[in-house]
């Protein structure tokens, strides 16, 4: 690099060194001189150098074309330093613009991704309480299905219970028949309490309405159903109007009790259900009068013995 001979001699250099007058530059070389001549400075070996290098720059600086094409160059020279000073200033900035640039992005891609992880961590947990809740509303539907089957399941055990204690107690029970003609003969509540005390305990006895045909008949509950199938296999009542006995149940009319008439006793086990029927008013009848002939056979037969 070219040296700066206005440096040299201690001069401002560049525009204001274009400014200097000679005697100006005459002053600083002599100023300059003074101090660096090599008379001076005995020990310091660059002295000569440097004592040639300010004669060199005042014999330059006083030459008018030397001094001009000096000035040339320095003003070129520094409008070059000044050119690369900006560009690197430039550079700089856009370097530094572009690294703003580049962090927040970098700031806005991690804001972005931390709100994608939050987003993601709500969502999951939001999953969760689902999951749970229709866990839960499961296991309340589960529970309610099992009570419910668990509530129907008892209400049919009761229910069958119930079937059977009723159904044991018409076995209990047992019907009685007879003529009612005029009064005569007639059967109230307490007298066939008594009839049938005979056979066990009696806890009830029910008159039914009479028919159009004026027959009477009540059930009359035994305490048992050994006692009201004592009293089915029995001959009870008054014998001008003896008591027509049969259990209420089906079941228990083919057990123990016999009439000499078989077709009556078949035709008895379809209507023992159908109470008011015409055909078990039709049997009843038929067996009334079969006791009836069968009551006044025997007292014929006493007076005969008699």
């Amino acid at each position: 690099m070219e040296e700066d001979h206005y440096q040299v001699l201690g001069l401002q250099s560049g525009r204001e060194g274009s400014k200097l007058s000679v005697a100006e530059i005459r002053k600083a070389y002599r100023a300059r001189a003074l101090v660096c001549h090599p008379d001076k400075r005995p020990d310091d070996p660059n002295a000569a150098a440097l004592f040639q290098k300010i004669q060199t720059a005042y014999e330059l600086l006083t030459d008018e074309t030397a001094r001009k094409a000096f000035d040339e160059f320095v003003r070129l020279r520094d409008e070059r330093l000044n050119r690369e000073h900006q560009r690197a200033s430039d550079v700089s900035s856009k370097r530094r613009k572009m690294m703003d640039e580049l962090n927040e992005r970098e700031k806005a891609f991690d804001a972005r991704k931390q709100k994608e992880e939050n987003d993601k961590a709500e969502e999951d947990r939001a999953a969760k309480k689902l999951r749970e809740e229709i866990a839960r509303i499961r296991a309340k539907h589960a529970q309610k299905s099992f009570g419910f089957a668990q509530s129907f399941a008892e209400a049919t055990k009761k229910e069958t219970k119930a079937d059977s204690a009723q159904s044991m107690d018409k076995e209990n029970m047992v019907k009685a028949t007879w003529n009612s003609l005029d009064g005569c003969g007639d059967y109230s509540a307490e007298r066939l309490r008594a009839i049938f005390e005979r056979f066990g305990t009696v806890e009830d006895v029910v008159i039914r309405r009479k028919s159009i045909k004026k027959k009477g008949s009540a059930i009359i509950v035994m305490a048992s159903k050994a006692e009201a199938d004592a009293a089915t296999r029995s001959q009870c009542g008054d014998p001008s109007n003896p008591l027509l006995v049969l259990p209420l149940l089906s079941s228990t009319t083919n057990s123990g009790y016999h009439f000499e008439d078989k077709q009556a006793e078949a035709d008895n086990d379809g209507e023992l259900n159908n109470i008011v029927g015409a055909g078990y008013h039709a049997y009843e009848d038929s067996v009334l009068k079969k006791l009836q002939k069968a009551a006044e056979k025997a007292k014929l037969n006493k007076q005969a013995q008699l």
